[in-house]
Formats: C-alpha cells, sequence, structure tokens
C-alpha cells in the first residue's frame, strides 16, 4: 500500500494461507512438495516490467530447523532483488526450540544474501522490519537505532512508525 500511494506499479505476492485469504490467490508454499517449491515461487513471480515490484511474502527462516527448506525454496525460486529481513528482538530462540538461537543480524544478513545470490547475483538485504510490540516506544527506537548501527540499513518497525522513512532510505 505503501508503495502504491507513491505510484509504484506494484503487487503482492502471498505465500502462505492468511496471504492468499487476503489477496484472494498466491501460493501457500509450505503445502508445496520440496522439490517444486523454487518452481512454485518462481511461478508466482513471473518477469515482469523494470518498474514493477512483486512484493513477495516471506516465510519461515533460513535458520529455523523445521522450515529452513521452505524459506530458501521461496528466496531461491523468486530471486529477489531486495529483501527485507523481518526479526523479532524480543525472541532470543527460534520458537519452541531452545537450543536454536537467534543469530545476529549481520549473521542474517549475510546468510540470506549468500542465499539469494545463487540466483540473482545482485540480491541485497535493503533493511530490517523490527517487531517491537514487546518493548516500551523508548527501547523500541533504541532497538531500531541499534539495528542500524549494526548493519547499516535502515530498520523500521512499519505498525509503530510506517514505511515511509524506509522507502525514503531504499529511494523507492
Amino acid at each position: 500500500q505503501a508503495l502504491k500511494a507513491r505510484g509504484r506499479d506494484v503487487t503482492f505476492r502471498a505465500t502462505g494461507q492468511t496471504g492468499v485469504l487476503i489477496a484472494g490467490r498466491g501460493v501457500v508454499i509450505d503445502t508445496v512438495p520440496v522439490d517444486f517449491a523454487s518452481g512454485a515461487a518462481e511461478a508466482l513471480s513471473p518477469a515482469n516490467d523494470p518498474g514493477h515490484w512483486d512484493i513477495i511474502e516471506g516465510q519461515g527462516s533460513l535458520f529455523h530447523p523445521s522450515f529452513a527448506a521452505v524459506t530458501l525454496g521461496l528466496v531461491h525460486g523468486s530471486q529477489p532483488d531486495l529483501m527485507v529481513l523481518c526479526h523479532d528482538p524480543a525472541r532470543p530462540h527460534i520458537a519452541d526450540h531452545p537450543d536454536y538461537p537467534i543469530p545476529t543480524l549481520p549473521a542474517a544478513v549475510a546468510a540470506y544474501t549468500q542465499a539469494a545470490r545463487l540466483t540473482n547475483t545482485a540480491a541485497r538485504v535493503g533493511g530490517i522490519a523490527l517487531n517491537t510490540a514487546a518493548f516500551a516506544a523508548e527501547e523500541a527506537r533504541n532497538l531500531m537505532t541499534q539495528a542500524r548501527r549494526e548493519t547499516g540499513l535502515p530498520a523500521v518497525d512499519p505498525m509503530r512508525g510506517g514505511l515511509e522513512t524506509f522507502l525514503d532510505a531504499l529511494d523507492l
């Protein structure tokens, strides 16, 4: 919606049950056999005009012991130019997996960039979206500042402050 408000040609591409309910179409990627996940993601985001943006709903995490294959298939098949890393700083470990700590933001940026560059050598992480719902406003601002400092990327909580500064930083 924020990109459309800026006059951008953009399409939301749903990859999960809730996204499909919202968009009315898409691919529930975690129901696709892993051998076909990349192809399903590629079909979901066909070649388009250079000025067109496909916003592809992310799923899971490269670091999740149960769902990494879904995420990797989505990243490889969609061949992203730009990725937004989503992070909840209140989580010390992967949900229900206390032996799997959440990696640092720089490590996550590096892993996603490396994974995406297998199918798009120009792929990059463009920013960080934080879920700061568990934090007071000042602490949330500090977390966004810390994320920017650690990664050199724009970092926002879109639910607290919208996307305008984020899109400005990305020149979108």
